[in-house]
């Protein structure tokens, strides 16, 4: 018989806050993380603002921040989650004597975490600086005279996906399965559900497991622009994002980091600490269609699913939520839209769904599980988070889209999607804690 995998800890760094009470407290009251952008001058930009984590000080979290001196920005989102999200399970950190009752050798990290951009000054400086204009190609010889006097050589290294679970491993100890997916903005879900699949199967009895992404600076601001997947309402940033809405012209590109603690029941049994939820289904597909466009059938995400449903054992009818991708773009509104409709068919327009995207913005690879903390968050109080800035809804789109305002209701299950760039799609089911 398979473990079951619970949710004993959240932790979550992001545009709204730094805390998972904080940020929800923010979703409940209109809270919203879109401002012009500081981290780099974007002003003549397409798109001149952005969902930036403010005011964030690693130090905070953490009392070995030299161990992190080097880390790309989306790293250091992600130690101040893991480190919430392990005081909460009840998880020590920091130190060679756990005294929690965890055996470290089966305790494991999972992260899609996204490649970090921790030195771009110097970076495009030995672009310009070796470029050889007579020849009109690259000079290399100037490019290593430049690079190597001024670039550091652990920051080049921070940018492998792989250094943050580096990171999380280092801060609770974990020696356990240790691994990394860069499936574009379904990259933590992934995660998660691969990770609860190495508890089912005995592989592991806990898995921190998540995401995190700095994609805020101009080769991440260009590159979608290039895509017109942003949004370019520049005279209002908070106003931008509008999943669903008949007006939306992309999304808001944010930054953080999310995680949570899934653990078999047993171990969390016998630790005696407190379950959030249960993973009850996971589901996962491509499109194997075009990189930057979902299939016009939507037959990836019908796919996934589908395949969370069955992987759980419930029906349609048993989904109280759910915490769509709803980026705010033209296609991926209406496809998400369509392949609500085919799974849940008669169901599909009772069931409330939202996206949390329109506040805190789009967090690439870290907007998965922070939209998976909203799910849970929800079970727990009761109450949906809305769609914010549905000031104009597409007429082409006739879901319960919860518009502009929370929303009490009963929610014992959730669904929770994600599906990014080259095809991916992941969907997560989670439910009440029943143990």
């Amino acid at each position: 018989m398979s473990e079951r995998v619970v949710i004993t800890g959240m932790g979550i760094v992001c545009p709204m806050g730094h805390s998972v009470e904080g940020v929800w407290e923010g979703l409940l009251t209109g809270k919203n993380g879109m401002a012009k952008t500081t981290i780099f001058d974007a002003s003549t930009f397409p798109t001149t603002f952005s969902a930036e984590v403010k005011n964030y000080d690693i130090t905070k979290f953490t009392s070995k921040p030299e161990l992190h001196e080097h880390c790309s920005r989306g790293s250091s989102f992600a130690v101040g989650a893991a480190v919430q999200a392990c005081k909460q399970a009840g998880i020590d950190i920091e130190t060679d004597s756990p005294g929690d009752g965890i055996e470290r050798r089966r305790m494991g990290v999972y992260l899609g975490a996204g490649e970090g951009s921790v030195d771009n000054v110097n970076f495009f400086g030995a672009m310009v600086n070796g470029w050889d204009d007579e020849k009109n190609e690259m000079d290399w010889g100037k490019w290593a005279e430049v690079g190597f006097g001024k670039m550091d050589g652990m920051c080049e290294l921070e940018q492998e996906p792989t250094m943050t679970g580096g990171h999380i491993a280092m801060l609770c100890g974990a020696r356990g399965v240790s691994r990394s997916c860069l499936t574009a903005c379904a990259a933590s879900t992934q995660a998660i559900g691969e990770a609860t699949m190495l508890i089912r199967n005995g592989k592991a009895d806990v898995m921190v497991a998540g995401g995190s992404h700095s994609m805020i600076h101009p080769l991440g601001v260009s590159g979608f622009n290039r895509l017109t997947a942003l949004s370019t309402r520049n005279d209002s940033p908070e106003t931008a994002s509008r999943p669903f809405s008949a007006s939306r012209d992309g999304f808001v590109l944010g930054e953080g980091g999310a995680i949570v603690i899934l653990e078999s029941l047993s171990s969390a049994k016998k630790r005696g600490v407190e379950i959030l939820a249960e993973v009850i289904g996971f589901g996962s597909s491509s499109d194997a269609f075009r990189v930057t466009d979902m299939h016009e059938e939507a037959r990836g995400a019908v796919s996934a699913m589908k395949s969370a449903l069955e992987d759980a054992g419930v029906g349609v009818e048993d989904i109280d939520y759910i915490s769509t991708h709803g980026t705010s773009t033209s296609e991926n509104d209406s496809i998400e839209t369509l392949a609500i409709k085919t799974v849940f068919g008669e169901h599909a327009k009772s069931t409330p769904v939202s996206s949390p995207k329109s506040m805190f913005g789009h967090l690439i690879g870290a907007t998965g599980c922070a939209e998976l903390i909203t799910c849970v968050l929800a079970i727990r109080d009761n109450v949906l988070p809305p769609t914010a800035n549905m000031i104009d809804r597409d007429p082409e789109l006739d879901l319960d889209y919860v518009p502009n305002e929370p929303r009490k209701a009963e929610v014992h299950t959730a669904m929770s999607e994600s599906f990014g760039f080259g095809g991916q799609n992941n969907v997560l089911i989670i439910t009440e804690k029943k143990a």
